[in-house]
């Protein structure tokens, strides 16, 4: 109550920013270089996603969109051009629930000889029915975690490589949600994860998001122990009227769904945290936190329990054996963290 109570007064956080901010507003004093900085953004065909790319291009920075529509994808760029010609912006495609499609983008991405300084795990599926992946898994799941988690562990190293070489300390952004929160212990476990025995969406949803933020957790470790240079951290956006909101509204009753679209933030003001995240002096050296109005806060226990968090990664890890192919499963043990 006293956070709804906050973002209705449109109260700012500690550092001057909150839920009204906007990603404009955020990056205006950014303290990076940014003209020398590349981007990935996953998603970035619409909403929080566009917006970011927008954002980030007009401060400076080489956007590469991760996509699964490539008209779409055009079109935004198209948008961006149109209101900065300067921007740089480079589409590849992926589908972010095929791991095969993850690791091909990686090597395209890669053989491309492109610094990485910033990665935005942004994109975001919710789906009421059960649905599965081509690898036969959970479809909400293999999208919003497991595609994410490779893609990360794939440019892990050169992200590592680009901060050492440039002395900027590269950023991974984890889009996660509050409602993360409403999953209890007794019900996270993974082979459910992965093959739902009574399928609810919001359920499913709400346990790829934990699955997020436990990556950036044991991620963020893994990094401190290596010295590296890349931090990564979780954030939540706010509850923006995006695709994924209308998906939802089914699920809710009536009342609830009224609720909330009064703390609806506009799609800049959606961005704004991540943006945040990823450009500002404030949260440099931060990592494995979560992020929300443009603030640390505070996340679920089960979402800072450190044991489940490696229980996750290293069973996402050898399930990603079993489905990629020897030659992909070669590249992924030169590029891994562990």
């Amino acid at each position: 109550m006293k956070g709804t109570l906050r973002y209705l007064a449109g109260i700012a956080g500690p550092n001057g920013f909150g839920s009204r901010s906007t990603a404009e507003q955020v990056t205006q004093h950014s303290f990076f270089p940014c003209s020398h900085l590349t981007a990935i953004i996953t998603g970035g065909t619409s909403g929080i996603g566009a917006e970011t790319a927008r954002v980030l291009a007009k401060r400076g920075v080489r956007v590469v969109m991760a996509v699964r529509d490539m008209k779409k994808a055009e079109m935004v760029k198209e948008r961006i051009v149109r209101e900065n010609p300067e921007a740089d912006i480079r589409l590849f495609e992926i589908d972010l629930s095929s791991l095969s499609s993850v690791a091909r983008f990686c090597s395209q991405f890669l053989s491309q000889d492109l610094p990485l300084n910033i990665l935005i795990n942004n994109a975001g599926v919710f789906s009421p029915d059960l649905e599965f992946s081509e690898e036969k898994i959970e479809l909400t799941f293999a999208t919003n975690f497991l595609g994410h988690y490779l893609l990360t562990e794939m440019l892990i190293e050169k992200m590592i490589d680009t901060a050492e070489k440039s002395g900027i300390e590269g950023r991974i952004i984890n889009l996660s949600s509050v409602i993360h929160s409403w999953v209890k212990p007794d019900c996270f476990s993974f082979p459910k994860l992965l093959h739902p025995i009574r399928y609810n969406g919001t359920r499913a949803y709400a346990h790829s998001k934990l699955a997020t933020i436990l990556h950036a957790k044991e991620l963020s470790k893994q990094l401190k122990d290596r010295n590296a240079n890349v931090t990564i951290n979780a954030v939540h956006p706010g509850i923006v009227k995006t695709g994924i909101i209308r998906a939802h509204k089914g699920l809710f009753t009536d009342s609830l769904f009224l609720i909330a679209s009064k703390l609806l933030k506009s799609i800049s003001q959606g961005a704004a945290t991540t943006c945040y995240v990823a450009l500002s002096n404030e949260t440099k050296g931060l990592s494995g936190k979560y992020f929300a109005d443009c603030n640390e806060t505070n996340c679920s226990d089960l979402a800072n329990d450190e044991s489940v968090a490696l229980k996750l990664c290293t069973q996402s890890r050898a399930l990603i054996h079993v489905y990629l192919d020897e030659s992909q499963k070669h590249s992924l043990l030169n590029v891994c963290l562990m």
